[in-house]
């Protein structure tokens, strides 16, 4: 049956954006895995994050890299930078002021690659950390960072449906924490981070939903990568590499434990440029 299912799982040629980790550091605490008294290897975060940009671009997706900024130790978390819908880009408004510049960076490099349509928001929303798109529908996270109001600026901007989902648990204080979008009717996610209406959204705007279990999520194995087939996730989560195997998709496991140590995994390293 898994043969069948892998055969239909179809793999779509993705474009990337990416920062280096050379300035990674914990230095302060914003969500509950950061511990600034725990050290930090940056050459190993390095070379982690160097294994992650190889798998990208082995499975054929092109990945452009932004520099890192000095004293922006959480840039390397590129999915918080923008939310970038059919060549259009949002920008970011950070809820601590400890990331805010990172705002203005991400534009910059928008501004400066040939990207004509690029928009500051009114309101606080951390990219791709809390905005994910399936299909024609964007869902939008909302609860620890983004706000709520963020749903109706995304409308505008992209004129697609907009389903908001409420966080309660402040582990996965983003939605890219939470759940992954496997392809355009199927998702990942740990139901425990949401509430009652939020679980009820997913299971209308999903034909399926495949749980994680608690060991899976807290080693952040929802924080992948897919692009319809392959699956770029935590070699820590295992459980969940094994439900996505048996489903007809093909895991790719990668190191993140140094980026972990910020609360960050292989999506909130890789912002999707959808042109």
């Amino acid at each position: 049956m898994s043969n069948d299912l892998t055969a239909s799982r179809a793999a779509t040629p993705r474009s990337y954006l990416m920062c280096p980790p050379a300035h990674f550091d914990v230095t302060y605490a914003i969500n509950p895995w950061m511990r600034p008294d725990t050290p930090v290897d940056t050459d190993l975060a390095m070379r982690q994050w160097e294994t992650l940009r190889q798998a990208h671009a082995s499975l054929g997706h092109s990945v452009s890299v932004i520099d890192a900024v000095p004293g922006l130790p959480d840039m390397v978390f590129a999915a918080n930078g923008a939310t970038v819908i059919d060549g259009t880009v949002l920008g970011v408004r950070f809820r601590y002021p400890q990331r805010a510049a990172e705002a203005e960076a991400y534009l910059d490099w928008f501004r400066s690659h040939g990207w004509a349509c690029v928009r500051e928001p009114v309101h606080v929303n951390e990219g791709e950390g809390d905005i994910l798109v399936a299909g024609d529908t964007v869902l939008a996270g909302y609860g620890f960072r983004s706000e709520l109001d963020t749903a109706g600026e995304l409308a505008d901007v992209f004129g697609r449906r907009v389903v908001s989902l409420r966080l309660v648990d402040e582990r996965f204080y983003h939605l890219d924490t939470a759940m992954c979008v496997l392809d355009s009717s199927t998702a990942m996610y740990y139901p425990a981070a949401f509430d009652d209406a939020g679980r009820a959204l997913l299971a209308s705007v999903f034909d399926e939903l495949i749980e994680a279990k608690d060991e899976d999520a807290e080693v952040l194995g929802l924080n992948a990568v897919s692009d319809g087939r392959h699956v770029v996730l935590a070699a820590a989560a295992t459980g969940l590499a094994r439900s996505l195997r048996s489903r007809g998709f093909e895991p790719v496991p990668v190191d993140m434990s140094e980026l972990l140590k910020a609360g960050g995994g292989a999506k909130c390293c890789t912002l999707e440029l959808r042109h």
